[in-house]
Order: structure tokens, then sequence, then C-alpha cells
């Protein structure tokens, strides 16, 4: 008996030892994906007050995939590395651009969307990238536009805000001289300006990036899953109609996908 007691005691601590957080989410039955709620269109609250948009259809795809419910937390772009490492959520899907510097801190996806690096200004104020040398410019805190603006723009005063809905704001108060971003969230958020009409994103683009899925650095079953789906949402077209449904020429933000998901 005791023999017996102690081989099922071995088993069980085996079986913790090799869970992972694939089995700990499908044991859950829900998978907690943070999502930033103010970068339309790939988050953002509708009137009452639920989540939508690019990055929450490619969740629902992953929670569909993985046979669990989606449960949708809000993250600060700043807060999405820290939320993945400390186990706050289980993935990001939040318009996160893979850098070998973040690869470093977590495990990326292959990529489900390709955005250029823009500044959104007045119109005809800064015609080329070299224009904003010495500029007064915002960033949302913790992206990749703020590495790029300190990097590119040593000279210029760079503003870092919890958000890309503060740093437009500072721009219409007249703030700060220009935005810099992923076209897209730029695009989105020109869209809310109550004086667009003033404003244009940039005919140049500071850098091409790659945007990612993020899960815990060394949960290699989790991310081999995330990548099938990716794949699996191009070979059935199901990508094609996300994209279109947020950034079709019916949308505030049209785009012309110009890219594949692909390993």
């Amino acid at each position: 008996m005791q023999r017996l007691l102690l081989a099922g005691l071995l088993s069980v601590c085996s079986m913790v030892a090799h869970a992972d957080l694939l089995d700990t989410i499908k044991a859950r039955g829900t998978v907690i994906v943070g999502v930033s709620a103010d970068v339309p269109p790939f988050g953002q609250r509708n009137k009452n007050r639920t989540v939508s948009g690019y990055d929450v259809d490619f969740a629902a795809a992953i929670a569909k995939k993985l046979g669990v419910k989606l449960v949708v937390q809000d993250v600060d772009p700043a807060e999405r590395i820290p939320s993945v490492k400390t186990g706050k959520v289980d993935v990001i899907v939040a318009a996160f651009t893979k850098t070998p510097e973040r690869e470093r801190e977590v495990a990326c996806s292959i990529g489900y969307f390709v955005a250029s690096q823009k500044a959104l200004s007045k119109k005809g104020k800064y015609p080329t990238a070299e224009s904003l040398a010495k500029s007064r410019i915002a960033v949302s805190r913790g992206t990749t536009g703020e590495d790029l603006s300190r990097k590119l723009y040593p000279k210029a005063n760079i503003t870092a805000f919890a958000d890309i809905s503060d740093a437009v704001r500072s721009l219409e108060q007249g703030g700060v001289d220009a935005v810099m971003d992923d076209e897209p969230t730029l695009a989105g958020a020109l869209n809310t300006m109550t004086t667009k009409a003033q404003y244009e994103l940039s005919s140049f683009a500071n850098a091409t990036e790659i945007l990612s899925v993020a899960v815990k650095l060394n949960e290699k079953r989790l991310l081999n899953l995330i990548n099938e789906t990716l794949l699996e949402t191009e070979k059935s077209g199901e990508a094609e109609l996300i994209f279109n449904r947020w950034f079709g020429p019916q949308t505030n933000t049209p785009f012309l996908r110009t890219f594949r998901i692909q390993s």
C-alpha cells in the first residue's frame, strides 16, 4: 500500500513538474488575453464598454483553437511585457511589435500585421523625417514609437504618455508638435480628433514593424498553438475578413492589405 501511495505521489509530482501554461489554460477553461483598449481599431471600447477590434478578433480565434472562453483584459502599452511575465495575463494581443530586445523578455509569434512607423502633425508642418529633429514629440510609453523616437531624434523634446489618446490630446492642445506611432494606430486616433481636418499622417515612414502575439518565454506548446491558429486564419480567409472588418474601404481607417500571415 505504501509503495502504491508513493508511486501515486511521484506520478502527481511528475505531472505538476511538466505542466505548462497551455495545460493551465485548458484546465481553467479560460484564456486571459491582454488587449490595449485605447488603440483603435486594434482595441477600443464600445458603447456597452466591452472591448472590440482587430486584436480582439484574433484573440477570439486563439481562444476558439484552445477550446476555452476568452477573457479580455485591458493593458496599457507599457504594461504589456510585465503583465505577461508576472502571469497577470496569459497572452498579449495588443498591437505589439516584435523586436530582438523584446524577444529577450517574452516569446513572440509569427506576425499577424505589418505597419509603418509614422508621425501625426499639423498639415504641411513636417514634410521630412529630418524636419522633426528639434520638435516636441509625443509617444505612448513603452512602445517602439518611444524607442525609435529617442533613437532617431536625440535633440527632440520627447514626452511619453500613458496611451495614444493622451498623446493626441496634447497635440490638439498645442503641448507637442507631433505624435509618433504605428500608422494604423495614428489613423485611428486621427479619426477621433475634433480638429482632424487640420492634421495629417506623414508621407515618410521611419520604420516598418511586424506585430505579433506575445507569451512567456519557454511556453513552446502555447506559442506553437498560437502560430498554428494564425496560419489557419490566413489559409481559411478569416484573417482577410478580420482585416477588412477593421481596415477595409468602408471603415474609418482604410488600409490596403499588402501582407500575408506566414511562418
